[in-house]
């Protein structure tokens, strides 16, 4: 079918299209219910079937033709290390963890926190979870002992699977000691530590620490447990309005179909293909295409332990695609804007062979129009950005891909995914539902959303009602604003609070950065809202210039100004910007604008959990302090 006619199908008969998408997995028991509600009115999809992610995701494989096949690549050069696993292979570690955390007593529904580094132990565990019907939390490795600490008391995990050590560019992050000092905060005690150890460097266990090598090495292989469709696979905490994290949910079935569909139909992945999502377990873009989908779907999937830049150069990533023969390529922005900022003509590109490679995939924020047309020039390939969210698990809009190659319109992410119906409400008054076409709004899903979208959060209904579904009754309310094209394509142009009102004009600071980013000295760029007592807000401009350039800084900020006067008119009052030499970051690669905001305003933040660097925040503080 087109994709016209597949969207169609999805939207009239959901549950005939997804039904017919449950098919092509193996179950134990077959959903009988496809579309369920709760006792507080929500979705659940497939919730009576009964089945085993893991099994679908290994053993199925392992016994229909797949037991040689490559399931992992590991490749680690911030610790010189490559190593393959056949599905055969990832199948027995897993069996073998999963007999590990069963003798310490995990049984289904219990949880699991994963606080561990871009190592093979830290996808077996996932999926040793996920074998015995255990709920994993992977808390991003590195993050701070309090932010762990808030985690292990909203999760009350029986374990906590810890490495000794991550490691970055020249410097590793010792992870035991942020462990410890997160538990000595947390109220809740799990039962033990498994710690895995990376070399033979003596660490100082607690008495309730279990060392990792030595408890799997007398662990016995188990089978896989049985689970419902509606019972959880993991918790996976995002960024929330309040101190108390929020835990976003995925239930097995839902999760397993949509993973499987999203391979084929999104990235047009068949099996035996080597897909690469350069991202991290910790994010929700590695636990859908780093371990979930690409394992369903019987692919080969890469987990990478580096940069994009620096290791060792900024042709990293295109050495990874030569020798793996990957097919798709899928990373945020951020990173291919880093490639870009240090091989600004992509000469470290042209020593790989890159024949395999067909297409280039990015999401995790807007990809600018400048690095999307820089990508396209340099490597004559689709580049596709699409649209998705933590609490989603998978695209809400795409070019699908696998279903049919539509054109790729630049700025846009796509059209809606099948089981997404995008409609734009009007950002001032609510239920009032903005129709035409080309009018900015808030982007909002209509209900019931497609599998693999949260339920709840976790340990809290009446918060997840109220972030998402009591804003306008009936739909999802993403937090994104944005505008549909007279073609059907979505302009996703960042959060709600990225809209700043200028005298009484509302200007979408994205177009501001889509208009800078143009420049051809210009690597990346944010602009944030300056509180005003006569217009109310302004626009301010931080951008980071791409290396070699040797024009002056003003004249560059004075064309920078003249662009956006040019594109958007005087309205835009687009009058400041500051060169700097980096921009503040989470480690998901996410520009922090609204710290930025608050910091240039002088208003009181709080350090973000996510962030990549605290220092990063040190340069537009200082630029504060001598303006003011």
């Amino acid at each position: 079918m087109t994709y016209q006619e597949t969207f169609n199908t999805a939207k009239n008969h959901p549950e005939t299209f997804w039904k017919k998408q449950a098919e092509a997995l193996e179950w134990f028991i077959p959903p009988q219910k496809i579309l369920s509600q709760d006792e507080y009115g929500i979705d659940h999809w497939f919730a009576d079937g009964e089945m085993n992610t893991a099994y679908m995701a290994l053993d199925y494989h392992v016994d229909n033709g797949r037991a040689d096949q490559t399931a992992l690549i590991y490749d680690s050069p911030v610790s010189d290390t490559k190593k393959k696993y056949s599905y055969r292979e990832l199948r027995d570690e897993v069996a073998l963890c999963a007999g590990m955390l069963k003798e310490l007593g995990v049984v289904k529904g219990d949880r699991v926190i994963i606080y561990m580094p871009m190592i093979p132990e830290a996808v077996i565990g996932m999926l040793a979870c996920a074998r015995l019907g255990a709920i994993h939390s992977v808390v991003f490795g590195g993050f701070a002992a309090q932010e762990l600490a808030h985690r292990i008391d909203d999760a009350t995990p029986k374990l906590v699977l810890c490495a000794t050590y991550g490691l970055e560019i020249n410097r590793r992050i010792e992870y035991k000691p942020l462990l410890d000092k997160a538990l000595e905060i947390a109220s809740h005690a799990p039962k033990h530590c498994v710690i895995f150890q990376r070399d033979s460097a003596t660490i100082n266990f607690n008495p309730t620490d279990i060392d990792w090598q030595e408890a799997i090495s007398q662990a016995q292989a188990v089978d896989c447990t049985p689970v419902k469709g509606s019972d959880l696979l993991y918790i996976l905490y995002t960024s929330g309005t309040t101190g108390k994290p929020k835990g976003v949910v995925r239930e097995n079935g839902s999760h397993a179909v949509a993973m499987k569909y999203s391979m084929k139909a999104i990235y047009d992945m068949n099996p035996g293909d080597v897909f690469w999502a350069a991202s991290d377990i910790g994010w929700v873009v590695g636990h859908s295409y780093i371990v979930y989908a690409p394992l369903l779907q019987g692919c080969t999937t890469i987990l990478y332990e580096g940069k994009p830049i620096l290791t060792p150069d900024a042709g990293a990533f295109w050495r990874v695609v030569e020798e793996y023969n990957i097919k798709a390529l899928f990373t945020a922005p951020t990173a291919f804007r880093a490639i870009k900022k240090e091989d600004p003509d992509a000469q470290l590109a042209k020593q790989y062979d890159l024949s395999s490679l067909e297409t280039l995939f990015s999401a995790g924020e807007r990809l600018d129009p400048p690095t999307h047309n820089w990508l396209s020039e340099n490597f004559k390939l689709p580049v596709i950005d699409h649209w998705w969210q933590t609490e989603t698990g998978w695209a809400i809009s795409a070019n699908l891909r696998g279903i049919e190659k539509m054109p790729v319109k630049i700025g846009s992410a796509g059209v809606p995914c099948p089981g997404y119906t995008i409609e734009i409400f009007d950002d001032t008054e609510t239920n009032c539902k903005t129709l035409a076409a080309n009018t900015h709004g808030n982007i909002a899903i209509k209900l019931p959303l497609p599998p693999s979208c949260l339920t709840t959060i976790w340990g809290d209904t009446p918060r997840f009602k109220a972030d998402y579904l009591e804003t306008y009754p009936g739909y999802y309310v993403s937090g994104d604003g944005g505008y549909i094209d007279d073609d059907g394509y979505l302009f996703v142009m960042g959060r709600t609070d990225d809209v700043i009102n200028i005298a009484g004009h509302r200007l979408s600071t994205g177009e501001m950065e889509e208009i800078i980013g143009k420049h051809e000295a210009v690597a990346e760029c944010a602009v944030v809202g300056r509180n005003d007592d006569l217009k109310g807000q302004m626009p301010v401009g931080f951008v980071v210039l791409k290396n070699g350039v040797i024009a002056p800084e003003q004249q560059i900020i004075d064309e920078l100004i003249q662009l956006v006067r040019d594109e958007i008119g005087a309205v835009a009052s687009f009058k400041e910007a500051y060169i700097v030499s980096r921009l503040p970051k989470t480690r998901s690669g996410k520009i922090l604008r609204k710290t930025i905001r608050h910091i240039f305003n002088g208003e009181a933040f709080t350090m973000p959990s996510t962030i990549e660097d605290p220092t990063s925040l040190k340069e537009i503080e200082n630029l504060t302090e001598y303006l003011s």
